[in-house]
């Protein structure tokens, strides 16, 4: 199957679609990590039972901390914003799709990330050298 449903914030129930390397992740960590357990969720405690958001939390903290990357502010906010912004800006992804994608009720939420493309295209007319020379020429 590709897709899994997911309960949101305000248990809000959605339906993800998941790419190939999704699913030979997910397959070989079922498989290796869970074979003969019958439970609805994917990611469960030693006592298989489904573990809470707390918990994931705490298992990006030390996953970054064994990578040498826990000083630098990575959360797991951070990294599902990062992951927008990059099919925003990179993939091409409509701000319509990423708002259903994320889950949000409002595109304005969404339109967070297209101003974060914004600032960096302002950020990078600046830099062009061109524009250095054109002030020069004004002064």
């Amino acid at each position: 199957n590709r897709t899994l449903r997911v309960l949101g914030k305000g248990r809000k129930e959605r339906i993800i679609y998941l790419n190939d390397a999704c699913v030979s992740s997910l397959d070989e960590y079922i498989d290796t990590t869970r074979p003969h357990v019958e439970q609805t969720a994917i990611f469960l405690s030693a006592n298989k039972t489904r573990i809470n958001k707390r918990r994931v939390q705490q298992i990006v903290d030390e996953q970054l901390q064994r990578a040498g990357l826990s000083n630098l502010g990575i959360t797991t906010h951070k990294l599902r914003h990062t992951a927008a912004t990059l099919m925003y800006q990179h993939g091409g992804v409509d701000t319509l799709v990423l708002k259903d994608i994320l889950g949000h009720k409002s595109i304005a939420t969404t339109e967070i990330y297209t101003h974060l493309s914004d600032e960096n295209i302002k950020k990078a007319m600046e830099s062009n050298p061109l524009s250095e020379e054109i002030e020069k020429k004004k002064k």
